[in-house]
């Protein structure tokens, strides 16, 4: 690979060049992850198993997380917290409200 004299590029150039850079990185990163999942797959197959039959990682093994707030006029309406807000929890904070008014106790 060449060197490239940066010394003689703009901050704009620079930015761009950091940028692409770390797109590479990241598209290189996770050709090889899907790689090592392909391989993993391929040899727990060979041996008559799934990767979820070996690690217990389904979607459908997790449960689901408890309610942390509750919606002070629709009680059916929850949010555990993680994951997106719910629009009745962004309303409600960018009207000023705090989200310590919805936990439950």
């Amino acid at each position: 690979m060449p060197d490239k004299d940066l010394s003689k590029l703009s901050l704009e150039e620079l930015k761009i060049l950091q940028s692409n850079v770390k797109k590479a990185i990241d598209s290189f990163e996770d050709r090889r992850r899907k790689e090592a999942i392909a391989v993993v797959e391929a040899k727990a197959r060979e041996m008559g198993f799934s990767v979820s039959d070996l690690y217990g990682t389904s979607k459908k093994d997790k449960l689901p997380l408890p309610p942390k707030y509750r919606h002070p006029e629709d009680p059916s309406r929850t949010w555990s917290g993680r994951g997106r807000k719910p629009h009745w929890i962004n309303e409600a904070t960018a009207n000023g409200q705090s989200l310590d008014e919805f936990l439950i106790a």
